[in-house]
């Protein structure tokens, strides 16, 4: 699996960043977890192997595909 950098809106190479997955176009997201409590109840469906991170909007809207 190959890793692209799409890119960050971060400082000294600390996270948020985005990637993606040359073979698949999925994105890899990098990130702070999500460790509110309160936040973390109101999650669905959540499997046993999935974490969640907190991306800053700037971040999505800077980067993503257009059209």
């Amino acid at each position: 699996m190959t890793l692209r950098f799409i890119g960050t809106t971060s400082e000294h190479g600390d996270c948020p960043t985005l990637y993606e997955v040359e073979e698949t176009g999925d994105i890899v997201v990098q990130g702070d977890r999500l460790t509110d409590p309160e936040h973390l109840e109101q999650l669905r469906d959540v499997k046993e192997s999935e974490t969640f991170v907190v991306i800053p909007r700037e971040l999505l809207t800077r980067f993503a595909p257009k059209g």
